[in-house]
């Protein structure tokens, strides 16, 4: 595992960069342009007949976009990324070439609600799916379908931070020629590699930790060249969900730094998981620190950290102590997404009969509220807890 760190260090400062092409400079430049130009009409041809491997029209590749592609494809350790304009675009894309009339998806656990959306709203176009809640990835032999096409997971999940084996689940997927997807998010590339478990597609919102600002979207996906040369035919094509330069760029800078944010980061969420601990409203904290028993021994053996998302279930009497509990934070901001520089907070409940229904159904409390740590002074954030608390003893 030291030697990933040392090889991660490197792919996230200077791999895939060529300064020398670019008069030397330190960082690449934003190729800002829709289109590029040919000498002749042999390399116009050459270039529009491959289009993914050649720069003609930006909607395709672009040289800054590129970069950040091969960056994300060498720390995930698979053949070949392809970028997005969102996390959700770089989802829907992947499932939209994946998937036909007459297939099923199996999705396990807690899944990012927008993906779930979406495969409902293949259904119209004859695409099966089923959402299940498992324990042990075992279980997912009794949900494939003869049709089962593609089985795709978060690992861990951001709301109960639910985790799978992934080794076994792709045993499972492969004895099956089932394909393998997970959103890999909030484990990040520096601390979970599902492509060397067997994983045959990992997704990334790169809004989230790789980019690390809270100024740009972008989404990734990344497995062989097989299927990343497919989605890019289909789902990025015809889709239209192009990454810009800009944004490649500002994700390029994010990556620079990921590692030490997420070292200062890990500092953090152990003095606060220590802090809720201790607090008697807290009936329950949802973070693989915390993990025991067989959880954590997969845990320990398919990552090698840990981040600064986490959830708590509070022992709230009522919907008002929950809006009270919200409003009085001062540090933390009340939003969604997590992964950028500042801390949020936020819950799922929003107090409606068809909201808390469907938070039943995809086994979260009503009384969860999910932390996202970030990089303030972590005194500060411990204090806007403790006020918030208060809010509850009043």
């Amino acid at each position: 595992m030291d030697q990933w760190q040392k090889e991660d260090s490197k792919i996230c400062l200077h791999s895939e960069e060529n300064s020398e092409e670019y008069f030397g400079a330190i960082t690449p430049p934003i190729y800002q342009t829709s289109l590029f130009s040919f000498r002749d009409w042999d390399k116009f041809l050459e270039g529009i007949t491959s289009e993914r491997e050649h720069f003609v029209y930006t909607r395709g590749v672009n040289p800054t976009t590129k970069i950040l592609e091969d960056k994300l494809a060498l720390l995930e350790r698979g053949e070949k990324c392809k970028c997005f304009s969102s996390g959700m675009a770089a989802i829907s894309a992947t499932i939209f070439t994946l998937v036909k009339k007459g297939d099923h998806i199996l999705f396990a656990n807690n899944i990012y609600g927008p993906a779930l959306s979406y495969a409902k709203v293949l259904e119209k176009f004859g695409v099966e799916y089923s959402s299940v809640f498992i324990e042990d990835s075992v279980e997912l032999k009794a949900h494939i379908k003869k049709n089962t096409k593609l089985i795709y997971i978060e690992s861990p999940s951001t709301m109960n931070f639910d985790i799978l084996d992934l080794s076994k689940v792709s045993e499972i997927a492969k004895s099956r020629n089932i394909l393998t997807a997970i959103d890999n998010t909030c484990a990040t590339p520096i601390y979970q590699k599902p492509i060397t478990q067997g994983i045959d597609i990992v997704l990334h919102s790169c809004t989230k930790y790789i980019a690390g600002h809270s100024d740009t979207l972008g989404g990734a996906v990344i497995s062989s060249y097989k299927i990343i040369d497919e989605i890019f035919e289909i789902g990025h094509q015809f889709g239209g969900a192009v990454m810009g330069p800009i944004d490649a760029w500002l994700t390029i800078r994010g990556l620079r730094t990921l590692r030490q944010r997420l070292e200062y980061q890990r500092s953090s969420v152990e003095k606060i998981i220590n802090m809720l601990k201790n607090n008697p409203k807290v009936n329950k904290i949802n973070h693989p620190l915390l993990f025991e028993g067989n959880k954590k021994k997969i845990y320990e053996k398919q990552t090698t950290g840990y981040t600064s998302l986490l959830s708590v279930e509070i022992d709230f009497q009522n919907y008002d102590e929950l809006r009270s509990f919200m409003n009085a934070f001062k540090v933390f901001k009340l939003g969604v997404s997590w992964g950028g520089f500042e801390s949020l907070v936020t819950s799922p409940n929003y107090d409606s009969k068809e909201n808390l229904r469907d938070l039943e159904g995809r086994h979260i409390s009503s009384n969860l509220i999910r932390i996202y740590i970030g990089l303030e002074d972590t005194e500060c954030l411990l204090e806007d807890l403790e006020n918030a608390f208060e809010t509850l003893n009043k």
